[in-house]
């Protein structure tokens, strides 16, 4: 790993990525998201304080575990004058994420443990699934493995209505499906 001189106070893009172990296109898409800050030379290269060290270690730090980076943005902007994070404001943000990161640690210890059973996904292949899922009855809430789903933050009043079996988006049905690849429709059209 490249150690920096202490004397060192602005690094270039190439210094900061060596270091920080984040690829030149990652730190110039934290700074287009407001992540990170530079200033130019005269050259219009970009310079970065060694503070970003730091704050490129908490945005991975809370990628890893999951965290959106809108929430990391917001959560650097609480910070007064954009200072580096410290050790407290760490202790702090990862208190707050933490029931979040329990919530989703939970879907993956029940998305792991139903993978062998009826997930609702309609197919009614499993034995379990004229019992758990008789006629696709779980299909009427909606598409995908409805034993599986998870809605979080559902800011949308008529999609919350639809998930909770009620109304459809307008644009029917077919407006709430995504290509499964180039060109394809995951309902086979």
């Amino acid at each position: 790993m490249p150690q920096l001189p202490h004397k060192v106070h602005e690094l270039s893009v190439g210094q900061l990525s060596a270091r920080s172990g984040a690829a030149v296109s990652a730190l110039h898409f934290y700074e287009s998201k407001g992540l990170i800050s530079s200033t130019r030379t005269a050259g219009n290269q970009r310079r970065y304080s060694r503070d970003a060290l730091r704050r490129v270690a908490f945005v991975r730090a809370a990628q890893r575990v999951g965290i959106p980076l809108a929430v990391i943005r917001d959560a650097l902007a609480e910070l007064p004058d954009e200072r580096t994070p410290t050790r407290t404001d760490w202790a702090r943000l990862s208190e707050v994420w933490r029931s979040e990161l329990d919530e989703r640690i939970s879907q993956l210890v029940e998305l792991r443990d139903r993978l062998t059973d009826c997930i609702g996904c309609g197919c009614l292949s499993l034995e379990k699934c004229a019992l758990s899922n008789p006629y696709d009855n779980l299909g009427e809430q909606g598409p995908g493995a409805r034993r599986l789903r998870v809605d979080r933050g559902v800011k949308d009043p008529q999609g919350a209505q639809r998930r909770a079996g009620g109304g459809q988006r307008p644009g029917g049905p077919e407006a709430d499906e995504e290509p499964d690849g180039p060109g394809r429709r995951t309902d086979g059209r």
